[in-house]
Parts: C-alpha cells; sequence; structure tokens
C-alpha cells in the first residue's frame, strides 16, 4: 500500500495535484478489523493472532464511498459534527491498544505486584524504562505546544529533529535496552522467542 502511495505522489507532482499520506489512524484500524485471532483461548489468557486477511475489497469500497460522499453533500450536512469527532476519537483511541508507549504510561501509575509481564521489563530496569518514556513524554508535549503556536509551519522540521533526539538516546541507554525499548521487532514476537526458549531449557 506504501509503494502505491509513493507512486500516486509521483503522478500528483507531474500533474500539480496535492501530495496525500497514508492515514496512519484510519489503517491502522482497517488492519485490526481485519486481523485473524484463535476463537478459543485458556481462561485468561489473550487470543492467539494468526494473522491478518489480505484483500483489496474494503479498500476499494472504502475509496468509493469517499468519491460518491461528494455528491451526497446535502444528505451529509445534517450529520452532527460531534458524531463525526466521536468516529475520529474512537478510532484514534482504539489504535493505541497495544502500543508500547501508552503500556508504558499505564506502568508510570501501576504498582510493581500489578504490572504484566512484558517482555522489556524482564531485561530492563523499571527505572531505565521509566527515564524512556518521561523523554518521549517531553518530546510528544514539545511537539503539541508548537503545533499550537505560530511557529508551526516548522513542525515537519521538528519531527525531523526527532531523529537527533533518538540518535542522542544511543548516549543515555544502552543497545541492550535499546533493543527492548525501541525496536522495530514486535514484542510479541520477541516474547515468544524467549519462551519458546526457556521450554527447550527445562526439557
Amino acid at each position: 500500500d506504501l509503494f502505491w502511495v509513493a507512486i500516486l505522489m509521483i503522478v500528483c507532482s507531474f500533474m500539480g495535484l496535492p501530495w496525500y499520506v497514508a492515514a496512519t489512524v484510519i489503517s491502522i484500524a482497517h488492519i485490526d478489523s481485519l486481523k485473524m485471532e484463535t476463537e478459543t483461548s485458556a481462561p485468561g489468557e489473550q487470543p492467539k493472532f494468526l494473522g491478518v486477511r489480505e484483500q483489496r475489497v474494503t479498500g476499494v469500497i472504502v475509496f468509493i464511498l469517499t468519491g460518491v460522499s461528494v455528491f451526497m453533500a446535502p444528505i451529509l450536512k445534517f450529520i452532527p459534527m460531534p458524531v463525526l469527532y466521536g468516529v475520529f476519537l474512537y478510532m484514534g483511541v482504539a489504535s493505541l491498544n497495544g502500543v508500547q508507549f501508552m503500556d508504558r504510561l499505564k506502568l508510570l501509575l501501576m504498582p510493581l505486584k500489578h504490572q504484566p509481564d512484558f517482555i522489556y521489563l524482564r531485561h530492563v530496569p523499571l527505572r531505565r524504562v521509566h527515564l524512556f518514556t518521561f523523554l518521549q513524554v517531553v518530546c510528544l508535549a514539545l511537539l503539541w505546544i508548537l503545533k499550537s503556536t505560530v511557529a508551526a509551519i516548522i513542525f515537519p522540521v521538528m519531527i525531523l529533529a526527532l531523529v537527533a533526539v533518538r540518535k542522542a538516546m544511543d548516549y543515555l541507554f544502552s543497545q541492550h535496552d535499546l533493543s527492548f525499548l525501541d525496536d522495530v521487532i514486535p514484542e510479541k514476537d520477541k516474547k515468544k522467542k524467549e519462551d519458546e526458549k526457556k521450554k527447550k531449557k527445562k526439557k
């Protein structure tokens, strides 16, 4: 999908049309609705993720309805704005489920004995986890404040500056810590591999 977004951006450039980007929240909500899980699971256990239904039907239907909505403006204007805001709010909040940053924010207010068995808590000291979370919160707050002022025009530049902030993290955290707190490999895959290793050792 991102490949076609890149191709169409080139087409838009030649035709003088405005650029567009992939809608992250909507895309995540779409993928979440297509994921497959086990129908039965042991009490207290999360259903096992089986994969995502790969198809193009829903995407095509969404874009067709988006195009048709232009001609339905006289009808759509009767939908109250709070309803639309509620839909976007729901999609935004629902897409936060399973995001490590949100899980680490909850840990700040969670007693030690009630903390879930996250893979990074097995390998990284809790204080280091909280420090990493605090730095991310500071960066997010600065971006939010900047976006709300007249300096919002340099917002893309500040997003780019986060690359330098991430590079500076190498001097505050070890590569071992960063491999669990900020890695491209999903946490569930790491946890699965580690649990399998433990089972083999027990055997």
